[in-house]
């Protein structure tokens, strides 16, 4: 059965997609079976594996709005083991069209039964925003990862992260917990970088991985060619601290 884990932040430019994306095709290049769900209407994670938003017909939004299987509308990506339930257009519209849905915060939960037994792991390419897309992936879950890039502004929306996670483990998921925090777009020549880097494992302390992932231009070239960092550059300084994260996770399940 499935781990369901989402990967969120509500501030941008966090380095999010990049991990799950990254996080994802290691798992599967380790042989484990996974579904990557790709819940930003940016649609990043499906570009970044190699598909075209404009000429999707299918994606999430068919399952959570049209209510149809995610076996239908998943893809087979170039890693054998890993598919992507991909996002389009669509999903823009999304956040208005589940207001007026029945259980609409537990659509994609539901949704999931019918897959959980095919994969060892559903990663949820969360958007940055705490709207009704995001808290289904949360509802869905049975944890989360947390980017943070350690720059100033990084612990600003901690606080108010951790609180709208309270509220849903209160009312809707209580089994929900943090998987882990890991800290991207790393620059350990700042000294801004290691001062923050050292209040977020202040704030997580045992939740935060060890594993840093440092500012690699390798990891920002890679989505543009619509191939995941094990792909498109192995060896590189940034491929190899995603194999090391990964690693690092697989041995804590």
């Amino acid at each position: 059965m499935a781990k369901v884990i989402s990967f969120t932040n509500k501030k941008g430019g966090v380095g999010k997609t990049t991990t799950v994306v990254n996080m994802a095709a290691y798992c599967a290049d380790l042989g484990k079976k996974v579904l990557l769900i790709d819940l930003d209407s940016q649609g990043n994670a499906t570009t970044g594996l190699g598909f075209s938003k404009s000429a999707l017909k299918r994606s999430v939004y068919n399952v959570l709005i049209e209510d149809e299987k995610v076996s239908a509308n998943t893809l087979p990506t170039e890693l054998p083991l890993l598919d992507i339930l991909p996002a389009n257009v669509d999903l823009s519209g999304a956040e208005v069209d589940l207001v007026y849905k029945r259980n609409r915060d537990k659509i994609l939960k539901e949704a999931l039964e019918e897959v959980k037994g095919k994969y060892d792991y559903i990663f949820i390419d969360c958007p940055p925003s705490l709207g009704l897309v995001t808290i289904n992936a949360w509802v869905a879950s049975d944890s989360l990862i947390i980017p943070l890039q350690s720059e100033y502004y990084a612990l600003e929306g901690v606080s108010q992260l951790m609180n709208t996670i309270s509220m849903v483990k209160q009312h809707l998921n209580p089994q929900l917990t943090i998987e882990g925090v890991v800290i991207t777009i790393y620059d350990g020549r700042a000294t801004v970088s290691r001062q923050i880097a050292a209040e977020i494992k202040k704030f997580f302390k045992n939740k935060l991985y060890e594993i840093i992932i440092p500012r690699n231009v390798r990891l920002s070239e890679a989505p543009s060619h619509g191939k995941p960092i094990v792909l498109y550059e192995p060896k590189c300084i940034g491929a190899r601290a995603y194999k090391a994260l990964t690693e690092e996770f697989l041995s804590k399940q």
